[in-house]
Order: structure tokens, then C-alpha cells, then sequence
């Protein structure tokens, strides 16, 4: 009987034993997933991000915005900036461009996000000619040149074709897919009773040099750039520029005013001609208003300049450019 009660009083000692120890094990389950957890935690982006100095709201924000890792660690690699968050939300906003939009910002405080944005895009943030970039001729008709995109002296577009003088004054050359797409376009407008001709096109690099030259020497080096570009940063070296009128308006000061204007405006983009240099978009372009002066850039690129409003320069920045990176 003594030793029943004893085995009875061991197996109780025994019992009390094992289930303390089944508590210090789930205990220490539960305490090590929970230190688990903190470390994984501590691991994402949404963490770093906080102790970088970010709000949890904004924290996920940004996690939920940038998918890809490489580009949340080049934010935290640069002080916290909660302009960021209103950089983002930009149509256009290039992630490469953040530290060149977020100096911008610091020199320009009253520019609104939309126009840092679009300046930095189109390098705008650096002084013309002092930023030289090589035109990427493979490009073909998207091929950009402007004060910053350059052509090489020597550089002549494969495909010229001189524009029957139906269409222009004598001695025109612009490429053969951008004079197929003016003379669809020279009818249409034909139809719609107005006559459009064509009095400049293509030039090389030793006409331009002339053209520049000749502004600079009669008006000055600063004048001149504001309405001519120098050599290498001209379009009509590209040859898929035309300066375009009507035949009866051949005015650069009135030209604006015309019913061909007004026409080209609407329909110029349904066969892959935009205004490369639009009214009010002078700190884009770096170029006074042109109302003449029209750019082939074929009819997918022209149809998005023109519903969404935007220069070329804009285009190339975040539709050619930045897709390629």
C-alpha cells in the first residue's frame, strides 16, 4: 500500500514536471517566433524605411509605390525628404532623376512638382550647350537634337528625297518616310481649302553653321539662340523637320493667326507631325514659339504628344528614354 502511494506521489511529481517543461516550451515557441518575426521585420523595406526617419503611413506608401528594391535603396541612401511622396505622384516622374528633381527643388521653391519634373526631364537644370549628349541616330524619326542632343559634323540622313516642288520651293530634302506623311498631309489640307508650303527642310551641319552665324553677327550671340540653334543641335539636320506655310501666309509673325495653323494644330499628329516648338513651352524647348516649324515623328508618337499635350523633349525623356533604362 506504502509503495502504491509513493509511485502515485512520483507519477504526480513526474506529471507536474513534464507540463512545466511543456510550458517552457511553448513559451519559448511562442517567444521565439516572436523574435523571429522581429528580425524578418527589421529585414524589409517598410522597416528601414521607418528608421530612416519616415512615418509607418508613408513608409508603406513608398513600399507599395516602388516595387523594385534597388530603387528604395537609393532612397535610403540620401537624407529623408518627404517631397518624395509629391515627386511620385507626377505623371512623368523619372526615379533616376530624384536627387537632380530634389536639388532642383532646394534652388526653386516656388516651382510647382510638375514643372521640376518636366525641366529635369529635359535637362533643363543644366545650362544649353554645356551638356552635350550624342543624338542616338538609330533613333531614326525619333531621334532627338535639341541644346543638348547633338548631331556629329558629319552626320547626313541616309533616305533624303527632294519634295516634289508641288509641295515646296525648290532644292527641300527630308527624309522619304517624312515626305510620304507631308504630301498625305499637304492633300488633306488641300481638301480643306488650304495650300501649305514648305520653305526650309533639311540643312547640314555647314548650313546651320551659316544660318547661326548670321544671327549671331547681326543680333547677338543670346538673340540667336533664342530663334536659331547652333550647329549640331539643329533638327533640320536630322531631316525630318520642315518649316511649313501657307501660300498666301508666309509670315513668320502672322502665321500663327492662320487658318493653316489652326488646321495643323488639329490634324498635323494624324500623320506623325507635331509642333516641336509650342507657344508657352519656350522654358522646355529653350526656343521662342515656332508656329512654322514641324517635326516627323511618326503617327504612335505624335497621336501620345498630342492628346497628352506635352513637347518632344518630354516624350523622348519619359517614353524613349526612360523605358530603355
Amino acid at each position: 500500500m506504502a509503495k502504491k502511494m509513493k509511485l502515485k506521489k512520483e507519477a504526480k511529481k513526474f506529471g507536474g514536471i513534464a507540463i512545466l517543461i511543456l510550458c517552457i516550451l511553448i513559451i519559448s515557441c511562442i517567444f521565439g517566433i516572436k523574435t523571429y518575426r522581429e528580425y524578418k521585420y527589421k529585414q524589409t523595406y517598410e522597416y528601414k524605411l521607418i528608421e530612416h526617419g519616415y512615418s509607418l503611413e508613408n513608409a508603406k506608401k513608398l513600399v507599395s509605390y516602388f516595387k523594385n528594391s534597388s530603387k528604395i535603396d537609393s532612397i535610403l541612401s540620401i537624407s529623408r525628404n518627404e517631397k518624395i511622396l509629391d515627386l511620385i505622384k507626377e505623371k512623368y516622374y523619372i526615379h533616376n532623376h530624384l536627387e537632380r528633381y530634389l536639388a532642383y527643388l532646394d534652388t526653386h521653391k516656388d516651382t510647382s512638382y510638375k514643372d521640376v519634373v518636366a525641366i529635369v526631364n529635359v535637362n533643363r537644370d543644366y545650362d544649353f550647350y554645356e551638356h552635350d549628349i550624342d543624338s542616338k541616330t538609330s533613333d531614326n524619326e525619333l531621334l532627338i537634337v535639341n541644346k543638348y542632343y547633338t548631331l556629329n559634323a558629319d552626320f547626313n540622313p541616309e533616305n533624303l528625297v527632294t519634295i516634289n516642288n508641288q509641295y515646296a520651293y525648290e532644292n527641300n530634302q527630308i527624309t522619304e518616310e517624312a515626305n510620304d506623311a507631308y504630301v498625305s498631309m499637304w492633300h488633306a489640307a488641300k481638301e480643306a481649302g488650304i495650300q501649305l508650303i514648305v520653305n526650309s527642310s533639311y540643312r547640314n551641319y555647314q548650313d546651320q553653321e551659316d544660318v547661326y552665324n548670321s544671327i549671331k553677327q547681326s543680333k547677338g550671340e543670346r538673340e540667336a539662340d533664342k530663334v536659331a540653334a547652333r550647329p549640331g543641335h539643329s533638327e533640320h539636320q536630322s531631316g525630318l523637320a520642315i518649316d511649313v506655310f501657307e501660300i498666301h501666309n508666309q509670315l513668320t509673325g502672322t502665321f500663327q493667326d492662320s487658318p493653316a495653323y489652326a488646321w495643323l494644330k488639329e490634324n498635323a499628329y494624324l500623320y506623325g507631325y507635331i509642333e516641336r516648338y509650342p507657344e508657352d513651352k519656350e522654358y522646355l524647348t529653350g526656343y521662342s514659339f515656332e508656329s512654322w516649324h514641324w517635326r516627323y515623328v511618326g503617327l504612335e508618337a505624335a497621336k501620345v504628344i498630342h492628346e497628352e499635350g506635352i513637347t518632344y523633349d518630354e516624350y523622348y525623356a519619359y517614353y524613349i528614354e526612360n523605358q530603355a533604362e
